[in-house]
């Protein structure tokens, strides 16, 4: 089973050797592997750094999509890629240790299965911010059993960490390029759905930065991510229409939201709705007591 591994990039200088490391002690001596990066219009070192690694690992490629956007770079990138399963990988994750032997288990085990995903490791912030995103996470896991098993018209997938069947993705049309950033995973999963199960699951977790997390606040983002999650699934458009680029060239994440005002006050709405809902359920159980002994 061959895997074609791509990854967009634009200005990732900082992080691309992080991420090759990883990759290339994961596959080891195995054969039928092939790393396809596609630079997308990138004025730093990332097109240097490619190329010094392709000379010393030929499964190493790199191509170019000048038009702008990490959708349109993965259907780029998607187009001349031979493998039978396709990693659409960003350039600043890490693969851990048994990512592939899992990935092509579950595949060969499943023909229902179309695509897998898992979760980001944020290694580069606090704990506390890390145990937030941990809870986030397992919202989403909820998220993905009630879609799965129930409702039944989509799935979660986490963009950037995703493995899926050449076929099952050429059958839906590929990746939608109007889509430049938000919205693009919740997108992808709807879509791929319909062709087969998506799984969601945290043996297929991945290590990654987390700058963009770091600089417009970890509250702010599970908020924008969550809206435009829903927003593809019953709007089929993002919520948020615009995104900013954040790069650090020397990987050094210093945890400082851009506007602390906010993170604060999204804290006490979510304080204060958690509160509310305990005192309602605490009252609920008070009420039907009550009742119960009249």
């Amino acid at each position: 089973m061959k895997i074609s591994f791509v990854i967009p990039a634009y200005n990732e200088e900082g992080y691309l050797n992080l991420c090759f490391d990883a990759l290339l002690r994961e596959i080891g001596g195995r054969e039928g592997y092939e790393v396809i990066v596609v630079d997308n219009n990138s004025s730093d070192r990332t097109c240097a750094i490619v190329e010094e690694y392709s000379k010393k690992y030929p499964i190493i490629t790199l191509i170019h999509e000048p038009r702008r956007g990490a959708n349109r770079a993965r259907e780029t990138g998607f187009a001349v890629s031979k493998g039978d399963l396709v990693a659409f990988l960003d350039a600043d994750t890490e693969l851990l240790p048994g990512w592939i032997e899992r990935a092509e288990r579950a595949f060969a085990k499943d023909p229902n299965l179309v695509c897998l995903s898992g979760p980001f490791i944020y290694y580069d912030l606090p704990l506390g911010i890390r145990m937030l995103v941990r809870l986030f996470y397992g919202a989403s896991y909820v998220v993905y059993l009630v879609n799965n098993f129930l409702i039944r018209n989509t799935s979660v997938i986490q963009g950037g960490t995703e493995i899926v069947r050449r076929d099952a993705l050429q059958k839906i049309g590929g990746h939608d390029v109007s889509l430049t950033f938000y919205g693009d995973d919740a997108d992808l999963a709807r879509r791929l759905s319909k062709a087969g199960e998506v799984r969601f699951s945290f043996a297929f977790a991945m290590r990654s930065s987390g700058r963009r997390l770091a600089k417009e606040g970890t509250l702010t983002m599970g908020l924008r991510y969550a809206l435009n999650y829903f927003w593809i699934t019953f709007f089929n458009k993002p919520f948020t229409l615009t995104s900013t680029e954040v790069r650090f060239a020397d990987q050094k994440t210093a945890y400082k939201p851009e506007s602390r005002i906010r993170e604060w006050s999204l804290a006490v709405v979510i304080v204060a709705g958690v509160l509310a809902v305990i005192l309602a359920v605490v009252g609920g159980l008070i009420y039907a007591s009550s009742r119960l002994r009249l």
